[in-house]
């Protein structure tokens, strides 16, 4: 076959000067991290299929390519993300009560690119933080994902924080089914104020309810509309007022911290909303339409293994990293 040799869609290889970019990079990047006390987890690529699609990795089913083992006759997936894997290792590698540390530097598979033409096979770097649940842990995690954009060589960075925890707080009170929470979701991410008030109208929603729904589209925007969403929203109680005052206090330490980084709030961003528990983030390169980073936390991972965890973590592609910072030249095809 005269095409025998081409790559699968989606994988590419890297050639020199690329690949000694790329491996000092690496070794760049899991210095900082070592530096900051975490420790280095090196994952198998194949597990059980039901590990790796629990708790972090719940959104992962499609993305997860699966086989069967010959050996047990077990379904078994390779890793489309790592988070999930950090996880376990946390929960039953770690002492109780101890925080956990952890980072992580190696390629993962997924049947799918997230755009079209994009990779499928990716070079994800990341750290998770298990065992503490405050502020301080994800401001954190967020300064270590910029430390780590810094290091690649991204000059400008455009920062989008969230929290589910105001949106899943006015949910919990509308009962709704699966099906229509679903529906909700997708509604909210494409902030359409007409689907919305069709939704409201035909699951006869309060107007009240409707109303706060409709707010947390509205508000979008710099850290200064957020006295006014909580004014809004004040109603909630502190289901919705705690997580507010949390996203305050973050994006305002962050600002302090980073005066370079543009920062941008969105109360109807719900990026990883099935598992995610409170603040998001995702970081974008100017002129790059997707994020180069992600993240946000995750409270009660580890409890199918025993030990609920609060945990908080981001990852990032370091491909993306290599092409979109200042001074590299990657050329790599596909």
């Amino acid at each position: 076959m005269t095409d025998a040799w081409i790559l699968p869609d989606g994988v590419e290889e890297w050639l020199p000067p690329d690949s000694w970019a790329a491996e000092a990079l690496r070794r760049e990047l899991l210095d900082a991290y070592r530096q900051r006390g975490y420790g280095l987890v090196q994952t198998p690529i194949v597990e059980h299929l039901s590990t790796l699609l629990s708790g972090a990795g719940s959104d992962l089913e499609d993305q997860t390519f699966k086989f069967v083992d010959p050996a047990s006759g077990r379904l078994l997936g390779l890793r489309a993300d790592m988070t999930p894997q950090a996880a376990r290792i946390a929960a039953r590698r770690y002492p109780d009560g101890e925080a956990a540390r952890l980072c992580y530097l190696g390629t993962v598979l997924r049947t799918h690119p997230e755009v079209a033409g994009g990779a499928r096979a990716i070079r994800q770097a990341g750290c998770e933080l298990f065992g503490e649940a405050g502020v301080e842990a994800d401001l954190e995690i967020l300064d270590t994902m910029l430390q780590t954009l810094a290091i690649a060589g991204l000059e400008q960075v455009h920062l989008d924080l969230g929290h589910v925890g105001v949106y899943r707080s006015i949910v919990a009170d509308l009962s709704l089914a699966e099906a229509d929470e679903s529906q909700l979701f997708e509604i909210l991410q494409r902030k359409s104020q007409p689907d919305l008030s069709a939704f409201a109208r035909g699951r006869g929603l309060s107007e009240a309810s409707a109303a706060a729904l409709s707010a947390l589209m509205a508000f979008s925007g710099s850290l200064d509309m957020l006295p006014a969403a909580r004014e809004r929203l004040a109603g909630y109680g502190e289901a919705v007022l705690d997580p507010i005052d949390s996203l305050q206090a973050i994006a305002a330490r962050v600002r302090d911290a980073h005066p370079g980084v543009e920062i941008h709030l969105d109360l109807a961003e719900l990026r990883g909303y099935r598992y995610q528990t409170g603040l998001i983030f995702a970081a974008y390169a100017p002129g790059h339409g997707r994020e180069v980073a992600r993240g946000g936390r995750y409270d009660g991972i580890g409890e199918r293994y025993g030990r609920s965890l609060p945990a908080t973590g981001f990852s990032a592609d370091l491909n993306e990293l290599l092409r979109l910072g200042s001074g590299n030249n990657t050329s790599s095809e596909s």
